[in-house]
């Protein structure tokens, strides 16, 4: 794959903290650990000549404590849509071999437990998003409103999975995994949402 790559899009996550989750401003998670799960649609992208727009990628994300301290384990979940070529591009860049943001994240990996091409489902209704990957992945959340009816949103947090961007806060009625040996069924805690710009090297 060139070493070239770009991908625009729209990201959200939610996991096992409490609104707002600690773990973005570099303290222990609230449960002691956290379980999230991460969506982007790439709405425009290329590695090299090869084009990615239209397709959907999910990450699971287990930290045993806090984030800057742990290794974490992920599982990697790409579109079923997506050709060889592109799974495996989308896999490079992801897993951080092909540089940019996701070479930096990948330093706090400890594990891959599995990756997979399933149908993910990722939808966008207003405040409301959810994510559907198979059978074995679910998130649905909505913004939590806040004064004037507008979004609570903050900036330029220290582990940020869409540097650059503003992020929205929300609440996810429910989050729910079974897979690779995660199994988690959490409601009401926390999630996020915002547009996402990386590029390589």
């Amino acid at each position: 794959m060139a070493s070239e790559w770009n991908l625009r899009g729209t990201y959200f996550e939610s996991c096992s903290c409490e609104t707002l989750c600690p773990c973005i401003m570099l303290s222990p998670p609230t449960e002691g650990e956290c379980r999230a799960l991460v969506g982007w649609h790439i709405a425009e992208g290329r590695a090299g000549k090869l084009d990615l727009g239209g397709l959907n990628v999910a990450m699971a994300v287990h930290s045993p404590g806090p984030m800057y301290e742990v290794q974490w384990q992920i599982a990697l979940y790409l579109d079923e849509q997506a050709s060889d070529q592109q799974r495996d591009a989308l896999t490079r860049i992801f897993g951080g071999q092909a540089g940019g943001h996701f070479e930096q994240l990948a330093g706090h990996v400890g594990e891959v437990v599995g990756v997979r091409a399933l149908p993910i489902d990722y939808r966008v209704d207003g405040r409301t998003r959810t994510l559907r990957i198979a059978n074995v992945a679910e998130t649905e959340f909505e913004a939590i409103e806040g004064q004037g009816g507008r979004e609570v949103t903050f900036d330029n947090h220290p582990l940020a999975v869409a540097p650059g961007h503003t992020t929205v806060v929300a609440r996810a009625r429910r989050l729910r995994l079974k897979d690779f040996g995660f199994d988690w069924q959490v409601s009401n805690k926390n999630a996020f949402y915002s547009d996402f710009a990386y590029e390589g090297p």
